[in-house]
């Protein structure tokens, strides 16, 4: 019996120091932390990814016509991902345009289709009565840009162009206003 006890111990201790090795020896090496300087991302804290885009009508808009990545004189942006097959992005349009009208002149609102034709842009805008720009992203290259997978995604930018939050879902007019106050108290 206490030879069998022996054997036990002695097995069980060459598997613990062949499992001990194995760790060792198949685990990955540690690498140091790599230094991420991304001067633009559509990710909070860094600069949004400029970009132009147009209007059902032809003329362009621009992410820098709006921000002033270098000094305090451009104003908050607001950028509405949307398309009009989507109902929650149809249930927060009248939200975004009240907005649009309360912080007139103070933030930009501006709407960023995702695919769809100018024709319906326009359709989609008229029905709504919308007064801030709808952009045409055909292509939806702005829409990957900025990583959209759903919709409506909504994101906050700073008058410098940081973006200060990402937004998936609907928008009620509370937590709109939160969000554009914020975005005016941080001068």
């Amino acid at each position: 019996m206490a030879r069998l006890r022996f054997e036990r111990t002695i097995l069980l201790l060459a598997l613990t120091a062949l499992g001990v090795t194995w760790i060792l020896f198949s685990r990955e090496p540690v690498s140091q932390p790599r230094t991420i300087s991304l001067t633009e991302a559509p990710i909070v804290g860094h600069l949004a990814p400029n970009f132009t885009l147009a209007t059902p009508l032809g003329e362009t808009v621009s992410l820098t016509d709006y921000v002033d990545r270098d000094g305090d004189s451009g104003q908050p942006v607001i950028l509405n991902y949307w398309a009009s097959w989507c109902g929650p992005c149809r249930i927060e349009t009248p939200e975004l345009q009240s907005a649009s009208l309360k912080f007139k002149n103070q933030v930009a609102i501006l709407g960023v289709n995702q695919g769809e034709s100018a024709q319906t842009v326009t359709d989609f805008g008229l029905s709504f009565g919308l007064t801030y720009p709808l952009l045409v992203d055909q292509d939806n290259s702005v829409n990957r840009t900025y990583g959209v997978n759903s919709l409506p995604t909504t994101v906050f930018i700073d008058r410098k162009g940081v973006v200060r939050e990402v937004f998936i879902g609907i928008l009620n007019q509370a937590v709109l206003e939160d969000r554009l106050n914020r975005l005016l108290e941080e001068g």
